[in-house]
Parts: structure tokens; sequence; C-alpha cells
């Protein structure tokens, strides 16, 4: 005779070798009827790893990696929040629905407070238990994209720290050091924001369901490419110091101001400000990397927004040029500058995106010192003085040109001008 162990093992009805793709669910009931039904509503759907008991239940965890378990409450033997808490000791990261006939909502509670992420009543519902199910599976897999992402961070780490060079470090180097902090301090500070939301969001309530989940898978989702950000972006400096430069992609403009939108609507330097950022009306690419022009308009918008600390407008547009632009009626001097990035070419198609505030502008004494590294205008603490110098050397390397304009009491414009590519 087959052992309960044995049985569960054995695929249902197919190859023993469940598809890579198929997420794994452990079901766990001392009744055949139950678990019989739980094997038919899911068998098209997971790979299934079925006990009648907890011991066997454990067995199998020990052996596999499983995404979710359905656990009933009250076995016997071994009680299913003793089962929860083994589970739980062995993969931390599976998702567990309990089932209830009979038990005490203390009995609920106690489950819920050991990890479990939902219950449901018996008898239950197909589409319920569906839905459980499928809910506890993307609740997994959104854990297991962060733990990824997380020790990718700690590999970049122990990356950044074998590049630290000896005391004798150049200037440069270490220009290069404060402006990787500078440019990741942003999605960090995203991101930051984003984990109080949920936090808030979880503490308010016992179970998460309906727009509160939607809202959590949402807020999830944003920081997994915050996350990315900050990888690309380590990513691109070490390339940098390697002398290895990285070739530039293609990007599409209105994806990067969509995203520019998402990281700036919940900086803190946004605050009581009014901020409009405006999408192209034709689809343009530039051939550059992603994140050297959202660190570049990110850097400016940020200046733009903490420019006074009174409320103001600040607006980030876009023109495309069909002809060259016309640098002849502009002169450098107390109201206006031009910095010109390595090889640019003054030729159409060119992308113009403009960085404008309406704040107290840039007196014409400091107008001429604000890409120099470490210059700031603000209070000690309150700046490192990298931010433009980070836009002129991206600048540079994209190949692109900048016009500054600005006036005391009339605030200030930033245009660069990028060689662009229309989609048709």
């Amino acid at each position: 005779m087959q052992s309960a162990l044995t049985s569960a093992i054995i695929s249902e009805g197919k190859d023993t070798a469940a598809p890579k793709a198929r997420q794994t669910l452990l079901i766990v009931d001392d009744e055949e009827g139950p678990r019989q039904s739980l094997r038919i509503v899911f068998k098209d759907d997971y790979n299934l790893l079925i006990a009648s008991n907890g011991r066997d239940a454990i067995e199998l965890a020990q052996k596999n990696k499983i995404n979710a378990a359905v656990l009933d409450i009250r076995m016997t033997g071994m009680s299913g929040t003793e089962v929860l808490e083994k589970l739980k000791g062995i993969q931390p990261s599976i998702e567990v629905i309990m089932l209830t006939a009979y038990e005490s909502v203390d009995t609920v509670r106690q489950a819920l407070r050991l990890g479990a992420c939902d219950y449901l009543n018996k008898p239950f519902d197909v589409p319920s238990i569906r839905k459980t199910v499928a809910t506890a599976m993307e609740r997994h897999s959104f854990s297991d994209e962060i733990r990824a992402n997380n020790e990718k961070l700690a590999a970049l780490q122990v990356e950044l720290q074998d590049q630290r060079l000896q005391e004798e470090i150049t200037r440069t180097r270490g220009e290069i050091y404060a402006s990787i902090i500078h440019d990741i301090n942003g999605p960090l500070t995203i991101i930051s924001g984003f984990i109080q939301i949920i936090n808030q969001r979880m503490g308010e309530s016992k179970r998460l369901e309906g727009d509160d989940m939607e809202m959590v898978k949402d807020r999830l989702r944003r920081i997994t490419r915050q996350v990315s950000n900050c990888i690309e972006i380590s990513h691109r400096y070490l390339s940098f110091m390697r002398q290895q430069p990285s070739a530039p992609a293609r990007i599409n403009v209105n994806q990067i101001l969509e995203d520019l939108r998402e990281l700036l609507n919940v900086h803190p330097s946004k605050g009581d400000n009014t901020l409009k950022i405006q999408s192209l009306d034709r689809e343009v690419e530039l051939q550059m990397n992603g994140t050297d022009l959202i660190q570049i308009l990110l850097n400016l918008a940020i200046n733009a927004l903490q420019c006074s600390p009174d409320p103001h407008i600040v607006e980030i547009s876009g023109q495309l040029l069909d002809t060259g632009a016309d640098f002849s009626r502009i002169f450098e001097g107390p109201t206006d500058r031009i910095l010109y990035g390595q090889g640019f070419a003054n030729t159409p198609p060119l992308l113009v995106l403009t960085v404008r505030d309406n704040g107290p502008g840039i007196p014409p004494e400091v107008l001429p010192k604000i890409f120099q590294p470490y210059f700031t205008t603000k209070p000690p603490g309150k700046g490192t003085g990298l931010g433009l110098a980070i836009v002129h050397r991206l600048l540079k390397e994209a190949r692109g040109c900048m016009h500054i304009h600005s006036k005391p009491g009339e605030g200030a414009a930033f245009n660069i001008y990028l060689p662009a590519t229309v989609k048709h």
C-alpha cells in the first residue's frame, strides 16, 4: 500500500515533473472529502502537494518549495495552527490559508498572528477559494520579487565596496562616489514614502482586500521599479569608473515623463507647490540611457521645487524642433547661459525639454557658478551642490545642449536640447 506521503508527490494524472512555470500549492486536511474537492478545483492550475496530516505536510515542506498552502485548522494529531507555525519556520515566505468549520474567533486570530494570510469557512464555495488562493499566490510572487531585488542590492553593495580605492583616491573619483549617493537618494526617498503608505494602510486594517489589496500591489510594483532604478544607476557609475561606458538605448520620452511624474508627486520637495508635467503630442525617442534622462530632469525639477519656501509653480514640458535651434539671439550674460555638450550637433529633429518655475529666479552673480561641483546657496546640511554638476556631466555624455534663462523675481527656465527620433 502506498503511504500518504508517496501518494502526495505523484503528479495528478500527468507526468511526475510539474511544469516549471507552475506555482506549488500544498493542501492539508485529515478528511478525504475536502482533500479531493480541493484537488479537483486546483489540479489544472498548480503543482499540487497533498497531505492528510501535519507530519506529512512538514516533510513535504522540507523537500519542496511551496508558494501557498491550504490548511484545515482542526485535524487529529497536530492541529492546523501547529502545522502553520512549523511551515513558517521552514519556509517563512509561504502564504497560508486556514479552513475552519467549528473553531472560535480566538483560534482564527491566533492563526493570523502566526502568519496566516487569510481564512475561509467550511463549506467553501469554488469562486471564493479560487480567489483566495490566487491572491495568496500573488502575494508570494511579490515577496519573491522584492527579495530578489534585495539580493541584487546586497550584491551591488559588495561590488561597490570592492570598487573603493585606497586613501590616494583622486578628487574626481571622490565626486563620483558622492554622485552615486546623491542620485540613489531620489529613488530611495520614493521607496521610503511608499513603504510608509503600505505600513499605514496595513496597520489600519486586519485584512487586506479589495481596494486596499490593489493599493498595496500597486505600491509594491512601484517600489520594485525604484529598486531597479537604483541598480541601474549603480551599474552606470560602475561602468563609468571602469571606463567601460554602456551603449545608449532608445527610450520613449513620454514614458520617462510619466515615470518622472510618479517620482515627483511623492517627493517631499513637492509640498504645497503646483507641479505640471505635459506629455508630448507625438511619440519621440532619444538615444541615451533612460536613467540618465530621469536624473537630469529629476535634479532640475527638485531644484525648481526647492527654489522658494513659498508655494510656487513648476512646469515640465517638451517641444520637437523640425529645424536646428536658433542661438543667434541669445547672448551669455547676467540672465542667460548656454552649455554645449561634447559633439552637440544642432541638426533636426531636436527635442527641447523645459523645466520652468515662477520662483525668485537666479541672482546674476550666482548664475555662472551653479554647475560647479559642491556649489550651493542652501543652508549647511540642506544641499550637496552636486545636482546641477551631475546634470552637466550627463548632458555632455548625451551630446546635448542647455540654455538657462533667469531674471530675479521672474523665475528660471532650463531648456535642454537633445537629438531625437520621431516614431511614425
